[in-house]
């Protein structure tokens, strides 16, 4: 198939060079292994110098973005002074390649190299520490796959990255959010069995602790646990609404945003500012495009947005914290454009994220070349999956266990799997399968031809089902994406047998 490069498309793929939003465009003919290094680095959070983690590329910047056709062919370094183990977050590389710790490999020591080899996936993913902490520090960066279409498109791309921040140390914050409850390490699969069967079902209405906002839903005197902790900043490529990143856009320009979240506990509502804009992918695969202009998602998961932009200005694109006032962005801007400060607050609470779930629902999936198939066929087998846990003692439980007495969800390779979630919580999870990809074919007992992703949010007292072919006989791990969720023990494996 012959494609034409469009001016727009030239000068998306060249300013790639140049942009920390578009990331640096790699080589086709790629003759060696490119270069990741996790390392820290500073950035400036409100005209302070804070510390931070990242993975940093050959050309000084964070993340990687491939050509079509190109393979991940990246030698990792550690060059932390700790250990480090990272995960591509969206793709599925063997399960060596995963990047979990010792399920199989061993974390990374200090200064040792690693190299990856596999066929990525095509579109928006991303790249994080498995290690929940580390993950909280910003050891995370973009991972975007092209596909020839984007290459030719009359538009240009911008990723916008979003995470939450704190400037006291990434552990310490963890044990207030847990309240200092203990760490499951991911490794220790051989922990002795602990009685959490009466977890699932806790009601913990009325339950809260420092720093936690409350609101959202009320039922049965039972209310929703929207945010388990106020961070002191939420950035979007690094940097607060007091100092943003504004991109130079083409007047009456299309845009393809990449929106990433990689916030360890705070789903985001994305604001295009009354900008006609089109939800046309998650989780890096296509949907039929939903025309809106405030599209939500929850840790882990992205989004691509196509923006028609108007005739000439500065249009802020705002990631609003859920249920809260506090917000981050990105300005789009054209040349000469005045860009006006925007507040770090807005007037009112953004309201909780997709408690109904309708969103979900309006998507449908679009399977474009490279996709998997996921075409309808008999089910094999069906796993019920319960997610459950409480504010005190904060703990987080599937099936009524942790990891390290877990019990391993089973299928064989080759088998269509259906596994549904039951959250009986009162906090919403974003429940993300290693090794796979999933397609959301009920919700709350309503079939549809739902979204392909790799992380569906579940939200409290509802059900969601996806469905999937088991994969590479292999541990893959099935958590949740919540990180101080996660740490508690907020994980299980899902056991593929050849």
């Amino acid at each position: 198939m012959r494609h034409e490069l469009t001016r727009r498309g030239f000068l998306a793929a060249s300013a790639a060079l140049a942009a920390t939003t578009a990331l640096p465009r790699l080589a086709l003919a790629q003759t060696r292994p490119l270069t990741l290094t996790a390392q820290t680095r500073v950035i400036d959070v409100g005209g302070r110098a804070a510390t931070v983690m990242g993975l940093t590329n050959e050309a000084g910047r964070q993340g990687l973005i491939l050509d079509p056709g190109q393979r991940f062919r990246v030698d990792l370094t550690n060059a932390l002074d700790e250990e480090t183990i990272i995960h591509w977050h969206g793709q599925i590389p063997p399960n060596a390649q995963d990047g979990v710790p010792n399920l199989p490999m061993s974390l990374l020591q200090q200064g040792e190299m690693r190299s990856y080899d596999y066929a990525p996936m095509p579109g928006t993913h991303w790249m994080h520490s498995h290690v929940p902490v580390q993950e909280m520090n910003l050891l995370a960066a973009p991972l975007i796959v092209r596909r020839p279409e984007d290459l030719t498109a009359d538009r240009q791309e911008v990723v916008m990255f979003l995470h939450d921040f704190s400037f006291r140390p990434a552990a310490e914050v963890m044990a207030e959010i847990t309240g200092g409850a203990v760490h499951h390490d991911m490794g220790e699969v051989d922990a002795p069995a602990q009685n959490l069967s009466g977890m699932s079902g806790m009601d913990h209405s009325g339950m809260s602790m420092p720093g936690m906002t409350m609101g959202g839903m009320g039922s049965g005197g039972m209310v929703m646990d929207l945010n388990d902790f106020d961070f002191d900043a939420y950035l979007a490529n690094d940097r607060t609404l007091a100092d943003p990143e504004v991109v130079t856009v083409e007047r009456r320009g299309r845009v393809l945003l990449r929106v990433i979240n990689a916030a360890a506990a705070t789903s985001f509502w994305i604001d295009t500012g009354g900008v006609s804009a089109r939800l046309v992918a998650v989780d890096g695969h296509g949907v039929e495009p939903v025309a809106g202009t405030r599209f939500g998602l929850a840790m882990a998961q992205r989004l691509d947005v196509e923006i028609d932009l108007p005739e000439a200005g500065a249009f802020p694109i705002l990631a609003l914290r859920e249920g809260a006032r506090e917000r981050t962005g990105i300005i789009l801007a054209s040349a000469g454009a005045e860009v006006r400060r925007i507040d770090d607050l807005a007037e009112t609470d953004s309201g909780a994220f997709d408690i109904d779930l309708a969103q979900e629902m309006l998507l449908r999936a679009v399977r474009a070349e490279g996709d998997p198939s996921l075409v309808p066929r008999p089910v094999d087998r069906s796993h019920m999956i319960m997610l459950g846990g409480a504010m005190q003692p904060y703990l987080w439980t599937i099936n009524g266990q942790v990891w390290g007495s877990h019990t391993p969800i089973t299928a064989r390779s080759g088998e269509r799997v259906h596994l549904t979630f039951h959250n009986m919580s009162m906090m919403g999870h974003p429940m993300h399968l290693h090794g796979h990809v999933f397609q959301v074919v009920n919700v709350n007992g309503r079939s549809l031809d739902g979204a392909i992703r790799d992380t569906v949010y579940v939200p409290p007292m509802t059900m969601v089902t996806v469905a999937l072919d088991a994969g590479e006989a292999a541990r893959w791990m099935l958590h949740c994406h919540h990180m101080p969720h996660l740490f508690t023990g907020m994980m299980t494996e899902f056991a593929v047998s050849a």
